[in-house]
């Protein structure tokens, strides 16, 4: 996966925006103004891509022990958050599911009211 796919999986997610707000190189994806998915702009073009997901702390756990490239969150909570390596061993399909996943946490995490306004956007 390259970075304009991973872009557009993520912007493609209902009520999905972009922001910068701790530099101008970590790219994050947030739903309801909650973050979901990160990575780090430089890092893909020096060739290491890898991208930062919310976890559900039981599958984060089995995930860590089934890959190599699969690692605790990089400057994240390391219970929650995991940083998974791009183009290794973890496929793109996977990668999309690993999206899919932390989206749904952070969507199921919002309010009522919240989870309302998203899938009454666009």
């Amino acid at each position: 996966m390259n970075i304009q796919q991973y872009f557009e999986y993520c912007l493609s997610k209902k009520g999905v925006k972009e922001h910068f707000p701790f530099d101008e190189d970590t790219l994050v994806f947030k739903v309801g103004g909650k973050m979901f998915a990160l990575a780090s702009l430089q890092e893909w073009e020096k060739g290491n891509p890898s991208v930062n997901l919310k976890c559900d702390q039981e599958r984060a756990e089995e995930l860590r022990a089934e890959y190599d490239d699969i690692q605790p969150g990089y400057h994240m909570s390391k219970v929650h958050w995991n940083t998974v390596k791009v183009n290794r061993e973890v496929s793109d399909k996977f990668l999309k599911e690993l999206i899919d996943h932390s989206y749904d946490l952070i969507f199921k995490s919002l309010t009522k009211k919240i989870q309302g306004e998203v899938l009454s956007s666009e």
